[in-house]
């Protein structure tokens, strides 16, 4: 037989009532496996779920002396099974017989082995086990992963588009940091896609093929925090009703994002930055550390310097976070991005709802570029489906995309009546409208261009 690699990746727990067989078993596994249990009560079995990690139960099937029909064996390979289905249970029993061994397999059972094994045997049945039970393992992180994403998701990504200056540096950035290892934190408005920049940093890194896992901070109870982040155990608590992996765990040799971060609380914080520190931790209810390795990307739109000088956030753990910064622009600075994202937000809808020839005109784009979007790309996306769904022709006009929020610009009047106030106002907006093209900004504002420069250069706002 070939020999086996020391120390293979896999966790053993062998149950029976003869401490002989235990005490054999384990010495013998332990050169091959780091991690081997052993249980004389079979009652204490989910006990031990509790406090170890385990993928192959070794179960002898008879606790009763006198007995060999082997159905204190089924009895807790079906307890087995009901809590921990991802378990491989390999049989075993002082009585060779074939019928058991069917109806062991029949049952759920991976395999069946007779007592006094023989070590190459029983070696090779142990290791077809674990085989298995880290194929199924993989498979589970492989669903979160990114080959498991939705056409939805893949459109979102394609989706990250623009071309306005502050769009294209932002995303330049994200393009360098997405090769390394760096923790990233993203700032920016409500509505700017920080979830599509995570997304994107992501897919371009060197885990894509792992999974981004997300979790939205603003979205969580404090109660609910730890169980996410670092998962439980059964009966951790009351409505523990079986184990739980948590975000932490899934995202390992992947990305966690953590969306809304300046709403963790301070004590969820200090877990938090242990975790950052030790790169392991425990679930709930569980003495066992479980190492990770992810790339986190954080995501706020509070200004998290002014809560660390108020008390609120942990400034070691900003420094932990934001190795680099990236600011998202909001949709007032990228206005020349206005006709390109509604051109592929409608795209995507006049499919989704069949109307399939609608269209827009430049003259309308130009309205939508004046209108206030407070709610920036978000906004933008979904005034745009709105418009789609509610559309009684072919052609799409501004007044489609209207609602409570979002309004006719048309300079509207400062709340200063200090002139120069007002003139800077108009100026900044007019810039902004145009991207900084002096000549359009001057043309809006019915001066010539020299006379904004002169402006511009009084008010220093070059």
């Amino acid at each position: 037989m070939e020999s086996l690699p020391t120390f293979q990746d896999g966790n053993i727990l062998i149950v029976d009532d003869d401490a002989g067989i235990l005490t054999s078993a384990q010495l013998f596994l332990k050169q091959y496996y780091k991690k081997v249990y052993v249980e004389l009560n079979p009652g204490k079995i989910q006990s031990q779920f509790k406090k170890h990690e385990v993928s192959i139960v070794l179960l002898d099937m008879n606790f009763q002396k006198g007995k060999n029909d082997g159905e204190d064996g089924f009895k807790y390979l079906q307890q087995i099974l009901d809590t921990q289905p991802q378990t491989q249970v390999i049989f075993m029993t002082a009585y060779g017989d074939i019928d058991m061994a069917v109806k062991a397999l029949k049952n759920g059972a991976i395999d069946f082995v007779t007592k006094p094994w023989k070590n190459e045997k029983f070696l090779t049945t142990v290791e077809t086990a674990n085989k298995l039970a880290q194929n199924l393992r993989q498979l589970e992180e492989l669903k979160n992963s990114r080959q498991y994403q939705s056409e939805e998701q893949a459109r979102e990504i394609e989706g990250f588009i623009g071309g306005a200056t502050s769009f294209f540096k932002a995303k330049a950035t994200m393009e360098k940091v997405a090769a390394s290892e760096a923790n990233v934190l993203l700032l920016g408005e409500n509505g700017t896609g920080k979830g599509l920049a995570a997304k994107f940093i992501h897919q371009n890194s060197d885990r894509n093929e792992r999974p981004m896992i997300t979790i939205d901070m603003g979205a969580l109870s404090e109660t609910l925090i730890d169980s996410e982040l670092f998962g439980h155990e059964k009966g951790a608590f009351t409505d523990a009703s079986q184990q739980k992996k948590g975000r932490l765990e899934l995202a390992h040799r992947g990305t966690l994002f953590l969306d809304e971060i300046g709403n963790l609380s301070l004590p969820a914080q200090a877990k938090l930055l242990s975790v950052l520190q030790n790169k392991r931790f425990s679930r709930l209810g569980s003495n066992n550390e479980i190492n990770i390795d992810v790339r986190l990307i954080c995501a706020t739109n509070i200004p998290l310097y002014d809560m660390v000088e108020q008390g609120r956030f942990r400034q070691d753990l900003l420094y932990r976070i934001n190795t680099v910064e990236v600011m998202m622009p909001n949709l007032t600075d990228r206005i020349s991005d206005i006709p390109l994202l509604v051109t592929y937000y409608l795209s995507a809808f006049k499919n989704k709802y069949g109307k399939h020839n609608l269209s827009i005109s430049e003259e309308e784009f130009e309205k939508l570029k004046r209108m206030n979007w407070p709610g920036n790309i978000r906004e933008l996306q979904h005034a745009t489906e709105r418009a789609v769904i509610l559309s009684e022709t072919d052609q799409l006009l501004a007044s489609d995309f209207q609602n409570t929020r979002a309004s006719e610009k048309q300079m509207s009047e400062p709340t200063s009546l200090n002139l120069k106030k007002v003139e800077i106002s108009y100026i900044e907006k007019a810039m902004a409208l145009h991207e900084g093209n002096i000549t359009h900004a001057a043309k809006e504002l019915g001066i010539d261009r020299l006379a904004l420069h002169r402006r511009l250069e009084k008010y220093g706002l070059q």
